[in-house]
């Protein structure tokens, strides 16, 4: 493998259930619900099935489906209008579609790289 190819692109399908801490250079989908921490260097998508219920730390974020949780988004969040999500959420730009719902307290013109780092 040579250190020039992208990063792996991660799915989670529907039907999946996964508890615990998981961390990725590359992106993930999340069509099945997560339960924990999530950290990507990439985006997050969550399909309109998916949820998570914990934290998130990412690049960007494509939400279609329910958070409950802290989200910390480095650059773009943006939730469509299927999406459900309640509690914090820390990001520099936000996109919100009509019917989307969002409870809880945003942040926003802040960037968490930091928190995005996994581990080697």
């Amino acid at each position: 493998m040579s250190n020039s190819e992208s990063p792996a692109r991660n799915i989670i399908g529907n039907g999946t259930i996964i508890k615990g801490e998981i961390e990725s250079n590359g992106d993930i989908r999340i069509d099945g619900k997560v339960e924990g921490t999530l950290r990507s260097n990439g985006k997050i998508v969550l399909g309109q099935n998916g949820s998570i219920e914990g934290e998130m730390y990412c690049k960007q974020a494509d939400l279609s489906g329910r958070v409950n949780g802290k989200l910390f988004v480095d650059e773009l969040t943006s939730l469509k209008s299927t999406s459900r999500i309640e509690g914090e959420l820390t990001t520099k730009q936000l996109f919100i579609e009509i019917g989307a719902i969002f409870t809880g307290k945003c942040e926003m013109g802040k960037a968490e790289s930091p928190k995005t780092e996994t581990k080697k």
